[in-house]
């Protein structure tokens, strides 16, 4: 039972934080209230309560008390997954690192996305492995294409997916040749004028890929991956004021 102020939630651990001698500035994601600050003091002590469940991309079970200040308090954890077998790959690692950084940019909001969060979850899932037609190869094309589809669906969660069923500027479904970041998607032949050129390929791809589980990201060329990357990074760059770190 919570003792009055304080609340209960599920939280992924995106960033933690030395602060002081002894404690740690958290940022969470969670499945109650979205973004949220806190500190867990005397975490860092070698008899802590807390042990290492505070370390990034660990999954929780919270218990946190609301404060005068921006930080909650940390007054309980319990270990929903710690994803174990993604702390020993370089590259998942690394991915992982990636996705919690695109979180921590793009959700600022302390008001609930069960979308986003749950997209989290299945994305240190497959890097960690849980899933039989997961991510082998997180520093292949494999795994830059789930990267990818991991950042459409994160964009879309948050409102900002780009347009690709029809021109973003005058709605023509055919003739799709072009990608405007500032248009906020493909754009067709006669309103290309600030785009840039998007095959076939990468377009399908994107496509798929917000259409599929992300289990089941589509695979495609190099060279349609980066042009998808390019698409989502200047969609974000102008619609929601965002830079994201490279995916790859």
């Amino acid at each position: 039972m919570c003792m009055p102020g304080s609340f209960k939630t599920q939280a992924v651990v995106l960033r933690s934080i030395r602060y002081g001698e002894a404690d740690r500035v958290l940022h969470l994601y969670t499945a109650a209230r979205g973004r949220v600050g806190a500190i867990a003091k005397g975490s860092r002590k070698p008899r802590s309560r807390f042990g290492g469940r505070l370390e990034p991309f660990f999954r929780l079970d919270m218990v946190l008390h609301d404060g005068r200040g921006d930080l909650a308090t940390v007054t309980g954890v319990h270990t929903v997954d710690g994803y174990p077998n993604l702390r020993s790959s370089g590259p998942a690692l690394s991915a992982a690192a990636r996705g919690c950084d695109a979180m921590l940019r793009l959700l600022d909001s302390s008001e609930a996305n069960p979308a986003a969060y749950n997209l989290l979850c299945r994305y240190l899932s497959l890097l960690d492995g849980q899933e039989s037609d997961g991510v082998s190869e997180t520093d292949g094309a494999a795994g830059l294409a789930t990267a990818l589809a991991f950042r459409l669906k994160l964009a879309l969660s948050a409102g900002f997916a780009p347009e690709l069923t029809a021109c973003a500027r005058c709605g023509e479904p055919d003739g799709l040749t072009a990608f405007s970041g500032q248009a906020g998607g493909v754009v067709c032949g006669a309103c290309e004028r600030d785009g840039f050129e998007m095959s076939e390929e990468a377009h399908r791809f994107m496509l798929d890929a917000l259409g599929r589980p992300l289990s089941q990201s589509p695979v495609a060329t190099n060279g349609a991956l980066r042009m998808a990357e390019r698409a989502i990074t200047t969609t974000l760059e102008h619609h929601a004021h965002v830079q994201l770190r490279a995916a790859a």
